[in-house]
């Protein structure tokens, strides 16, 4: 490389963007982009030109050690894609041949053996897409055996998000497919019904992928020709398991049916070389964790018997009948269970301990593998029935709000929680967001205003989070972009002023675990919140948030000039169109907050009859009207400073909103800032 005339080149740059295009080996090649766009850490003294005066005020050539540090690190990053590059090319040729040695040999075993030799796990949609497109142009036997390898490898061996990704190419591919398989779009459709019956692929893949595709695109037709044709029709499940000649392969329940009665058999005859044939005979390793499960939910549930069921994981587990990975998702899944489980047995928490401990000490279970098992449960504050009633009762206000009526939320939500329960707020709040990351963008931003209108505390609201972001690797099961979608959630909350900056670091001192989705969705909020013009686009993620071009800070200006305005003789009406014409009803806790800090700062009351149109004619509803009062509570203490008689005004100023009907009669504020209602806080 050339430094001799001290800086950096043209094909230099175009080295280095094509070096930080290699997070995708599929990427498209290289788009010319300014080396502009590529920013090296700057240094102070750094020169900022191509040449610097020396002492004598002659050019000289930039620092070559600076250009020679600069080189190296293209050379690298470049070194690296190209080494990705080759690796995946290479694992594209394996992927092919370990999928035609499947067709010709019908192993499942081996075949998950291969995938586990190639050891590249980031790469296994490719093997997915490769394996479904293959059986696509063969006959019906080699498409029931790409669906039953699919749903053996899942999990185990190819992670989810893979499967999805893999789906997703596929889908993206059709328009291709077509031009050599004419009837790609019926094949590729019963491919994706099959995986959604086979519990591979979440149903919400649907619409999801619907709202990524073009409308006229092929992948388009075949996911109408999967949501009407195939998962639209009665008795679809088992039409679709059949279609390929599958008549012999069990369903789900079939399978856990068998399950349980050999382990009632073995619990009865004592047999246990009887019980491994009957194990080998179900010809299902990918699911033999559900073996491990139900023989430990027995022997939990039958004491005397706990011994003999445990001998024969054991023996099983030794005689490589039931894999060690199978063993410990077993174990697994049973401590997700334990809760439910110790409604009756009430020490299930201690029998599961003892249970897991017998094994590792064994050396058939790997104990290291497992999550922590607390002997406690978590502190409840409500039975567990009147939780799940009200998580029942929370989806249907939820759906039925969809229609738009907020007060009908807060009707609704006053009947079912009549005590108030923060336990409770928490349930609503998870549900929501739950609900919403499975919709459209237009019911998400109705879910974000939801939240903002509750006047929930905050609280209520960072439990609620905190309780997401701890079932986010398990949502990411069912949903690959949990963590933009919760991310946008909880960024949105603290731009809607439901969560206060402050309030994230509480949330990510929840225990989360490093490495967890619930730990990378924090800091996607974070990163989403110190973006430049944060506020403006978070505010718009989902297509709401009043006129487009309007910032946060430019709406809490307009509504400052319009208070203004009205406050110097302006007319009511004038400064009711003004707001209508904000478009942020979600916002209106703004007017009041500074509504009522102009009317103490001034000691004039002018405002105040602007207040008492808006709530009269319902354009600042309660719920706002309480948000905003309580925003003025947060604010007192500095309010002070300038208003020596600031907490005595805002009492003044509660009791005449009670007594007008604006606020609640029970409502209060304590002076550390939390706002209550009804008497919670």
């Amino acid at each position: 490389m050339d430094f001799s005339d001290g800086f950096v080149s043209k094909e230099h740059w175009e080295l280095h963007r094509s070096a930080s295009e290699s997070a995708d080996p599929l990427s498209a090649s290289p788009l010319p982009v300014s080396p502009r766009s590529h920013k090296f850490p700057k240094s102070s003294k750094s020169p900022k030109s191509p040449k610097i005066q020396g002492k004598h005020g002659k050019g000289t050539p930039l620092n070559l050690f600076a250009i020679f540090n600069i080189d190296c690190l293209i050379f690298i990053v470049f070194t690296n894609y190209v080494k990705e590059r080759v690796n995946f090319e290479e694992y594209k040729k394996k992927a092919t041949i370990v999928v035609e040695e499947y067709f010709a040999t019908d192993d499942i075993t081996s075949t998950a053996n291969k995938l586990i030799e190639l050891d590249r796990p980031t790469y296994s949609y490719y093997f997915v897409k490769k394996l479904v497109s293959k059986a696509m142009d063969r006959h019906d036997k080699e498409k029931e055996m790409a669906a039953v390898l699919l749903s053996g490898l899942y999990a185990d061996y190819i992670d989810p998000p893979q499967v999805y990704k893999g789906f997703c190419k596929l889908i993206e591919s059709a328009d291709d497919f077509i031009v050599d398989i004419p009837d790609t779009v019926d094949v590729l459709a019963l491919f994706i019904a099959r995986a959604v019956v086979d519990d591979i692929l979440p149903p919400a893949f649907l619409k999801k992928q619907m709202n990524y595709l073009p409308k006229d695109s092929k992948g388009i037709e075949v996911l109408k020709r999967v949501e009407k044709g195939y998962l639209g029709a009665p008795l679809h499940a088992e039409i679709i398991e059949r279609r390929w000649g599958g008549s012999k392969k069990m369903t789900v329940e079939d399978v856990k049916a068998k399950i349980n009665d050999l382990l009632i058999e073995y619990v009865v005859s004592g047999e246990k070389k009887e019980a491994c044939r009957c194990i080998k005979d179900l010809k299902v390793p990918f699911f033999h964790h559900e073996i491990v499960k139900r023989a430990l939910v027995m022997a939990m549930e039958r004491c005397q018997v706990e011994g003999q069921l445990l001998d024969l994981l054991k023996e099983a587990a030794e005689e490589g009948l039931i894999n060690s990975s199978q063993v410990s998702k077993g174990f697994s899944r049973m401590i997700d269970y334990v809760d439910d489980l110790s409604l009756d047995i009430p020490n299930a928490r201690g029998i599961l301990q003892s249970l897991i401990s017998n094994a590792a000490s064994e050396g058939w279970l790997c104990a290291s593998s497992l999550k922590s098992l607390s002997l406690q449960p978590k502190k409840r504050s409500l039975e567990d029935s009147v939780a799940k009633v009200f998580k029942t009762k929370a989806q249907s206000i939820i759906q039925e709000y969809l229609s738009g009526d907020i007060s009908e939320v807060n009707s609704s939500l006053e009947s079912e929680n009549s005590t108030y329960s923060p336990e409770l707020n928490v349930i609503f709040v998870k549900r929501l967001i739950t609900l919403a990351m499975d919709w459209k963008n237009r019911e998400k931003e109705m879910a974000s205003i939801l939240l903002s209108s509750l006047c929930f505390p905050a609280d209520d609201v960072v439990n609620g989070f905190v309780m997401l972001l701890e079932s986010a690797d398990d949502t990411a099961l069912d949903n690959p972009v949990v963590v933009e979608d919760l991310a946008m959630f909880l960024a949105r909350s603290v731009v809607d002023e439901v969560l206060a900056p402050q309030h994230l670091e509480e949330i990510g001192s929840q225990c989360l675990a490093q490495e967890s989705i619930g730990s990378k969705v924090l800091k996607m909020a974070k990163s989403l919140l110190k973006a430049r013009l944060s506020g403006e686009q978070i505010l718009r993620c989902w297509g709401g948030g009043g006129r487009p071009g309007w910032a946060v800070e430019d709406v809490k200006d307009k509504i400052g000039k319009l208070l203004e305005e009205f406050e110097s003789g302006g007319d009511v009406r004038e400064a009711c169109r003004c707001m209508k014409e904000l478009g942020m009803p979600f916002f209106n806790h703004e007017v009041v907050k500074k509504a009522l800090v102009t009317i103490m700062e001034k000691k004039n009351e002018r405002l105040w009859i602007l207040l008492e149109v808006c709530f009269g004619s319902g354009l600042i509803t309660m719920n706002q009207m309480a948000k905003g009062f309580g925003r003025v509570a947060e604010s007192l203490d500095d309010l002070a400073l300038d208003v020596p008689d600031a907490q005595k005004q805002f009492t003044h100023y509660v009791e005449r909103a009670k007594n007008a009907g604006w606020l609640d009669s029970s409502y209060c504020f304590s002076k550390s800032g939390h706002s209550t209602e009804n008497g919670t806080g």
